[in-house]
């Protein structure tokens, strides 16, 4: 599939803010054309090593743009801005863009 990626790795450190950053994230996302693929908790290591970050993540999610325009429009928006210190309050997050 091509477009471009965010992935982010995420620690949870306060479930109240984390919880009303995630319900008012996704649309921001929808608002730019992008979708939230797949949200979840960390599941089993397979191959390398996951503490590689230097954050030990709990959840990990993936959102999926048309194309790096979209994506860059979505993070640099007023709407999304917004919600950074709320992000910031609840987690820990390393977020990652790639195209493909």
């Amino acid at each position: 599939m091509s477009g471009a990626y965010y992935i982010g790795l995420i620690r949870v450190k306060d479930l109240m803010a984390w919880s009303e950053y995630v319900r008012q994230v996704a649309a921001t996302v929808h608002q730019y054309g992008g979708e939230i693929s797949f949200r979840s908790a960390k599941g089993e290591t397979m191959a390398g090593h996951h503490l590689a970050t230097g954050i030990p993540t709990e959840q990990v999610v993936l959102l999926h743009f048309a194309n790096e325009a979209d994506a860059k429009s979505w993070y640099d928006s007023p709407e999304y801005q917004c919600l950074i210190p709320i992000r910031d309050r609840g987690a820990d997050v390393i977020l990652i863009r790639y195209s493909g």
